[in-house]
């Protein structure tokens, strides 16, 4: 795929968010994109999936796309389950190859127990799984991924994880932003950094699988934690992992590391949380 002198903006007299871009993308490639936000992450990720015309330039080659958006509709009446199957055949999915691709991704991302319930009556986390399974049903030869994994349990975030390297391994293309530093960084082959609508391509990963560098981690350690809520937890935008450190009676002490830049969001978010009390936060 080609990214030709590409650039937008929204309106003649608008500034131009993404502007002389000039890329080949490789097969088999995963790109990163990073930038502050308001950037232009998202303009260029939906030009690149086809679901948003370039102002000027042009993109060539592109496979067949599947795009999890930043904002995914699910106010739709649709159930979980029929939307997979009218996407599946959009993709080309007809019949028995349809439903077994729709149950595949249903299953791996946990979704199955809700496949018949009405989209507009799921939690955000659900409706983003539904998001990721269409995008995914056709084993699309390029993947673009925005803000995917936010929301998702801890399961759900790892079969996203060994989908993109699956894409990857069969010789797709996967694009793709995400609040993480540490998300698949030993995997990464190049990061595009987005600045005043322009691009700069820096090849190689930035940060060991698995890792956060120190300087970027906090420690929150938390009281009063009910064991239901932990995966509401986890998550939450920025948070690492969280383990739990012995319960005290009905609810839980746990301890969460949170990306640094998002501690302050977190923090905001547990102190309107009933019976919770924040006992330390430390580096």
């Amino acid at each position: 795929m080609r990214l030709e002198a590409v650039g937008k903006r929204y309106g003649l007299r608008q500034p131009w968010i993404v502007r002389h871009v000039t890329i080949d993308v490789a097969a088999g490639t995963l790109i990163r994109l990073e930038g502050r936000n308001g950037s232009g992450k998202s303009t260029l990720l939906r030009i690149a999936a086809g679901a948003l015309l370039p102002s000027a330039g042009r993109v060539t080659g592109r496979p067949h796309a599947g795009y999890v958006p930043e904002r995914f509709p699910s106010g739709l009446t649709f159930s979980a389950r029929e939307y997979l199957r009218h996407m599946s055949r959009i993709h080309g999915l007809a019949g028995p190859a349809g439903l077994a691709a729709v149950d595949e991704w249903l299953e791996r991302l946990g979704a199955t127990e809700y496949a018949a319930a009405p989209l507009r009556t799921l939690s955000k986390g659900m409706c983003q799984k539904v998001a990721i399974a269409q995008a995914l049903l056709s084993k699309p030869g390029l993947l673009v991924l925005d803000e995917a994994w936010t929301g998702l349990d801890q399961a759900a975030r790892g079969e996203l994880d060994a989908a993109v390297r699956e894409r990857i391994a069969a010789g797709g293309t996967v694009m793709y932003v995400d609040h993480d530093p540490a998300r698949l960084a030993s995997d990464v082959a190049e990061r595009w950094q987005l600045d005043d609508g322009e691009v700069t391509v820096r090849t190689g990963a930035a940060t060991p699988a698995g890792t956060v560098p120190v300087d970027r981690t906090v420690i929150v350690e938390l009281a009063g934690v009910e064991p239901s809520s932990l995966p509401r937890l986890e998550s939450l935008p920025g948070v690492v992992s969280v383990a739990g450190d012995r319960a005290v009676g009905e609810h839980q002490a746990v301890t969460v590391t949170v990306v640094g830049q998002h501690c302050d969001a977190v923090l905001r978010e547990l102190l309107r949380w009933d019976g919770v009390h924040v006992r330390a936060v430390r580096p």
